[in-house]
């Protein structure tokens, strides 16, 4: 069985609540047996506004990779980007970029 990537949050600095960061964070979203590609594809223009082109390429860089790097940004933008792909039913974490 496969496990589920944890939505754990990520430990913080003060220099990341000061907004004072280098790298930006990372909005990552994981394979999962559940979803159809189709509604992947679907959610990532929903949510992103991408063009069908670019959120069907996200979705099968998902499935074939195991996960993408579908939005970056400021913190409290890749946290609601996270919130809304997990409410949409998939399985979405973030991370800083390295």
């Amino acid at each position: 069985m496969m496990a589920m990537p944890s939505a754990a949050p990520v430990e913080s600095t003060d220099a990341d609540l000061d907004g004072g960061v280098d790298s930006p964070w990372l909005t990552v979203v994981w394979d999962d047996p559940v979803n159809l590609m189709s509604y992947v594809t679907y959610v990532f223009q929903r949510v992103f506004g991408y063009s069908r082109e670019k959120a069907h390429d996200l979705m099968l860089k998902v499935h074939n990779d195991g996960r993408a790097v579908v939005s970056s940004g400021s913190r409290d933008k890749v946290e609601n980007d996270v919130r809304k792909l997990q409410e949409a039913g998939l399985w979405a974490t973030m991370q800083r970029e390295a």
